[in-house]
């Protein structure tokens, strides 16, 4: 079957098709449409019958679901539907979503500040610690899973020193596809102290590590806290922890010390030169717990980060094998990542959703319920 497609605006990204033929595949390799060479705005795709549904649903991307095709407004266009009988299929696009832009406002999720000073009797200090609840949140009843994350001020807040993750625009980009129903705890960092607050043990950049501290803190009473306060699963296949660089690195420390309380692991851009060897405490992985950990790097972070990566990668591989603990893990490398907010922003959707919203389904069908219902 040939499927053509005349794009109203042009640039350098490739082209793919994506449907119930390929799981909704937004990036599949074996789907890159052919630009025309003498027609500049036409593509091109040939699929084999074979590989086809007698009813067909598909739409186009530009590389995944932060470049997905929409409308001149900015919404998300229906499934496109044909018959596989029809052999021949001829569509154009408007537009295409930028960076998972544009961002909606009614799907932006209610911001909450819990404490200015919310006390850590672990470290005997105070913390600003936020909630970023679904839009929603006050108009159901239902329970959330959760995710910790550290370094809230580069997260949401606009002016924030080194730009932040935009975690709130994300969120409701994963709201309008039907993947916002999570609650994140942003845990500001202690500023002068964020260094040994963030490392287990005495290393080159500190002696006086405080990171067991931290995790103790965020695990024995800030969980225990907002499961009281909000309608959160409070079991560990609903909790997950995360961040970026030496916040990804305590991140995993957590997972590896409490495996009982967090079933998910958000590793951006991990700070593993501090660890080298890999040699991680694995203290309470008596249990068979399974654990997800989504591991992200940027190859312009410098020559060993993606190296390191691979490095931990493997050793996942190998305790699952010495020592029966049970991994699943994804990896992502950017060719162009570096080591910032920005690259983590656009890494972030695509984490929450496979840590946490792992489906099949074609995400723009979920997002029309949405929109519907709400």
């Amino acid at each position: 079957m040939k499927f053509y497609l005349r794009s109203a605006e042009i640039d350098e990204r490739p082209i793919y098709i994506t449907g119930n033929f390929n799981n909704w595949n937004p990036r599949d390799q074996n789907y890159v449409l052919k630009k025309d060479s003498k027609i500049e705005d036409l593509y091109s795709i040939e699929i084999n019958d074979e590989n086809l549904p007698e009813n067909i649903e598909f739409k186009f991307t530009k590389g995944g679901w932060e470049s997905v095709e929409i409308d001149r407004y900015g919404n998300v266009t229906p499934n496109r539907k044909i018959e596989k009988s029809e052999k021949t299929s001829k569509n154009s696009v408007e537009k295409w979503r930028l960076n998972w832009g544009p961002f909606k406002k009614e799907f932006f999720p209610i911001v909450e500040l819990i404490s200015e000073k919310f006390f850590m009797p672990q470290l005997n200090k105070s913390r600003k610690v936020w909630a970023l609840l679904p839009f929603d949140y006050h108009k159901t009843d239902k329970e959330y899973p959760v995710l910790y994350l550290q370094d809230a001020q580069n997260l949401f807040n606009e002016g924030s020193e080194y730009g932040n993750w935009e975690i709130d625009k994300k969120l409701s980009i994963l709201s309008e596809y039907g993947r916002g129903d999570i609650i994140i705890i942003a845990i500001e960092n202690g500023k002068d102290d964020r260094i040994k607050e963030y490392i287990l043990d005495k290393s080159s950049l500190t002696d006086n590590a405080e990171g067991k501290k931290y995790i103790r803190f965020v695990t024995d009473t800030l969980k225990p806290y907002v499961d009281s306060v909000y309608r959160t699963k409070q079991e560990r296949e609903f909790t997950g922890i995360g961040g970026s660089s030496l916040g990804a690195l305590i991140s995993i420390y957590g997972g590896f010390l409490y495996p009982e309380v967090y079933s998910k692991l958000l590793i951006f851009s991990p700070s593993l030169w501090l660890n080298p060897e890999n040699n991680f405490q694995l203290l309470n992985f008596s249990n068979h717990y399974k654990t997800k950990v989504y591991l992200y790097g940027g190859e312009k972070e410098g020559s060993k980060m993606v190296e390191r990566i691979h490095l931990f990668e493997d050793a996942l591989i190998n305790w699952e094998k010495t020592q029966s603990l049970d991994f699943e893990t994804k990896v992502s490398i950017n060719s162009e990542g570096e080591h910032n907010e920005f690259y983590w922003s656009q890494e972030f959707p695509r984490a929450m959703e496979w840590l946490f919203f792992d489906s099949k389904e074609d995400p723009t069908k979920i997002a029309k319920k949405e929109i519907a219902e709400n």
